[in-house]
């Protein structure tokens, strides 16, 4: 079953455009990766220093195999230092209502 995942970034105002820009030489990866259905950039209108990426899995362990492709690469503590606050990841099922 498919699984969609928030990814929610917090990034000071001066490295906002460094994060952006490493999101943007990544994600196609990410893109490509087994199992990314697909990925989007979004940041909250009212706080545009909040990103949230907007993310569709085949399956969850898809996903966790993903996170610790990027673990290994070092690509996590890049974009961690980065941000003001640890991420939040949320993974989330429809429940067909």
């Amino acid at each position: 079953m498919a699984i969609d995942v928030t990814l929610e970034l917090q990034v000071s105002e001066e490295n906002r455009e460094a994060l952006l820009n490493t999101l943007e030489a990544i994600l196609p990866d990410t893109r490509s990766y087994k199992g990314c259905q697909s990925i989007v950039v979004t940041c909250n209108d009212d706080d545009p220093l909040n990103i949230v990426l907007l993310e569709k899995w085949d399956t969850r362990v898809d996903h966790e195999s993903y996170i610790a492709w990027r673990a290994e690469r070092g690509d996590l503590d890049k974009l961690g230092a980065l941000l003001a606050a640890p991420p939040v990841s949320k993974f989330l099922l429809t429940l067909g209502i």
